[in-house]
């Protein structure tokens, strides 16, 4: 493999004019795809296979009206009043006659037949004729205008429901504006070098703003969820950086010991560039592997976050060294500040050429020469921070998960305070089959008998279908909510005896949430064990020894445990509630599956990177605590950069008002950090020091069968000395 890319790095150095070109063309032909395919993202799921599907395929099919998108009105009286005055009733009964000639709406209900018993709120439901998906913000708006009268008559009216005003999630551009600017200062500490701390930054915007648009156009013609592109822009934007990054910091310091740039830009990619390929194919793997869990949302997350890191790996690989072809000796023009004049110059000069001085190495001697206790602190510290995740409870995010500013929330804690929490989180028992008014009837008394139950009354009635709703007597994500819906469905023999003897399903929204989170949970084991098997076949491939995948799995479980931990006392036990800005709340379905992928993608990175240095090392010297010490001195510096990039881009996009964007930035911002620093720049050297020679070990078939990908190099390096050595014009380019 490095030969290739040895091949390719000279390839682009010289072509670097039209790989430039190549991809300016790629980028402005992305941009206009994606204008004219107009495609949005949205939060309606699917999930094959669950009873909450089936019932929602069957609404569609046979009772279309309450199969399209839905929002729920609350009306609140002012100051303690009540919402049945004549005035309030009289300005309501108006909007809502005006709000039945909104286009797409089927349906209005009355809102006088829904008052909250102290006769302060009361709530209207609209029906609309499309999914979400397909309903227009035209229309939306239109709603708003027709409820100006009752606003003006001074009660509160507040929006919930599958959609509603601002329900779309818009992609904020000040996460990805502050990562940058952050990634921008390490990086300028990193190179000390203007040109060569924008370079990475340019390259990765490139290819994030190609897989922004790719992910839109993608939107017009399926269903893409919201989360899936802020996913892929973080993942992008930070493998992008760090890929990047990786190439440029070999290439760099092969300048500074007087290495040609054509030579130089040539033998980076085909070392450091073999150890990038392995790890983005790491995180593909894991991304893909979301596949396997069988619900359509995550699997178009995955993809799309996938395709985001392919496409940095590829504009890696040829852009980067197109545009360090056009940099030339510009890359070592270093910054010189007043108060350290020649600072960042000696500080690079002594990364490249003297190694054993730097900051790095005295932390990797260090970690060998108390490389036992260094053990048992790191992993103590990661299963004490893993405890919370014990007490882990899952659901999705819901309205009363939103902050307390958004018309969302307001109407959730109106109905919760005024009806009671079941009302937000109502459930659909369908009879599919002709049911007489009286069947439905019983149908209705049997499901208000269950325990949990706070009301059930029948909703709608044709000659193929007939639908109760059901509210339970707790919130929608509570634990008993969930044990209603596998109660009512465990005694469905019952409940199907009340409707006459027709099959029953139980969906609505709640159901799904619950449906899904089965799913997950369900899914995860299957999920762990192809991604971790996938990686482990090709972790196996690179170092040609089954010891290094051990190691590198172990340490991945021991930090996204403890990166799970902290998640569930900040966010789920409330501990961050105050500094994050956000509601307690369940900690989301999805996440671990997601977090699981992701985490494991970017610990594979870091291993690859350190470990590739250490086997070099290693291959050269055969003193195994030795290249320890050495390889991990070489590869400190730039892996901290590339974790504190990756931190800093993560923790950015917790500066957002969604609070799943901001669990999910705090989960992968912790994972991260906790892989990087404490397994594989601290606990990996120190078990690699305690097992030394032995972790290199492979049986003599598999030297003989298996293919050597020479990840570090080494071949390509003494192929290379031999040919520049043998040039007889004493040329450093390589003959061929």
């Amino acid at each position: 493999m490095s030969t290739y890319l040895f091949r390719l790095g000279r390839w682009a150095f010289r072509r670097r004019r039209w790989v430039l070109a190549f991809w300016l063309v790629v980028l402005v032909a992305a941009i206009v795809t994606a204008t004219a395919s107009g495609g949005q993202t949205n939060d309606e799921f699917t999930i094959p296979g669950t009873e909450s599907q089936q019932t929602t395929d069957l609404l569609e099919q046979k009772l279309p009206a309450l199969a399209g998108a839905q929002t729920q009105i609350v009306f609140a009286a002012p100051g303690g009043g009540s919402i049945t005055e004549p005035a309030y009733q009289s300005a309501i009964q108006s909007a809502l006659t005006q709000a039945k000639s909104v286009p797409q709406v089927v349906s209005v209900s009355d809102a006088s037949q829904s008052v909250a018993p102290d006769g302060r709120v009361a709530q209207s439901f609209v029906q609309y004729s499309e999914d979400p998906a397909g309903v227009k913000d035209s229309s939306i708006d239109d709603l708003v205008k027709a409820m100006q009268p009752v606003r003006d008559a001074g009660v509160q009216v507040e929006y919930t429901g599958s959609v509603y005003p601002g329900w779309r999630i818009e992609v904020s551009e000040t996460p990805e504006l502050v990562g940058i600017a952050v990634a921008l200062v390490i990086l300028l500490v990193t190179f000390g070098a203007l040109v060569a701390a924008g370079m990475p930054i340019a390259t990765a915007v490139i290819g994030v703003v190609i897989s922004l648009m790719g992910v839109t156009a993608v939107a017009a013609v399926v269903d893409v969820a919201s989360a899936s592109t802020t996913v892929a822009i973080m993942l992008g934007l930070s493998c992008g950086i760090d890929y990047g990054l990786f190439i440029l910091y070999r290439h760099r310091n092969q300048l500074l010991r007087g290495t040609p740039t054509e030579d130089s830009v040539a033998l980076a990619l085909g070392t450091s560039g073999s150890s990038v390929v392995f790890a983005a194919l790491t995180v593909v793997i894991a991304l893909c592997g979301l596949a396997v869990v069988g619900i359509p949302f995550l699997t178009v997350m995955g993809l799309c976050a996938a395709a985001a890191v392919t496409i940095a790996l590829l504009v890696a690989l040829t852009l980067l060294p197109a545009l360090a072809g056009f940099a030339g000796p510009t890359l070592i023009r270093f910054v010189s500040t007043r108060l350290r004049p020649g600072h960042h110059e000696t500080v690079a000069k002594t990364a490249a050429t003297e190694p054993a001085r730097t900051f790095g190495a005295k932390w990797a001697r260090f970690v060998v020469r108390f490389r036992i206790p260094v053990l048992f602190a790191g992993v103590a510290l990661l299963v004490v921070l893993a405890i919370p995740a014990l007490d882990i409870q899952l659901g999705l995010p819901t309205s009363g998960s939103q902050p307390t500013s958004t018309t969302e929330r307001k109407a959730y804690d109106l109905v919760e305070d005024n009806f009671g929490p079941g009302f937000n989180g109502p459930l659909l028992v369908v009879a599919d089959g002709a049911v007489s008014q009286d069947s439905v009837q019983q149908l209705a008394v049997a499901l208000d008998q269950q325990p949990g139950v706070a009301s059930a009354a029948p909703l709608a009635v044709n000659d193929q279908v007939a639908v109760v709703r059901v509210i339970p007597t707790t919130a929608p994500n509570d634990e008993e909510t969930a044990d209603l819906v596998h109660r009512i469905r465990d005694n469905r023999a019952t409940v199907e005896a009340a409707a006459g003897g027709v099959p029953v399903t139980v969906g609505g929204t709640t159901a799904s949430n619950v449906d899904v989170s089965q799913k997950l949970a369900d899914a995860l084991p299957v999920f762990l064990a192809v991604v971790v098997g996938l990686a482990f076949v090709l972790l196996t491939l690179a170092f040609r020894t089954i010891l290094v995948p051990i190691k590198s799995i172990l340490g991945f479980l021991l930090s996204v445990a403890a990166a799970f931990g902290a998640q569930v006392a900040l966010f789920q036990w409330g501990w961050g509630e105050h500094i994050f800005g956000i509601t307690p709340t369940e900690t989301i379905s999805f996440l671990p599956i997601i977090m699981l992928a992701i985490i494991f993608g970017l610990s594979s990175d870091y291993e690859v990177f350190v470990v590739s240095r250490i086997k070099e090392d290693h291959s050269e010297t055969g003193d195994a605590r030795g290249a320890v010490e050495r390889g991990t001195a070489q590869s400190a510096r730039v892996v901290t950069a590339a974790a504190l990039i990756m931190f800093s881009i993560f923790v950015a996009f917790m500066f957002t008002d969604d609070p799943t964007i901001k669990a999910l930035g705090f989960s992968f911002a912790a994972g991260v950090f906790l892989d990087a620093f404490v397994v594989r720049l601290t606990l990996v050297p120190a078990v690699m020091a305690i097992v030394r020679g032995k972790l290199w070990y492979h049986p003599q078939w598999f030297a003989k069968y298996v293919p050597d990908p020479d990840i570090e190099g080494k071949h390509l390096e003494e192929r290379l000395a031999a040919e520049w050595s043998s040039d007889p014009a004493g040329s450093r380019t390589p003959r061929g």
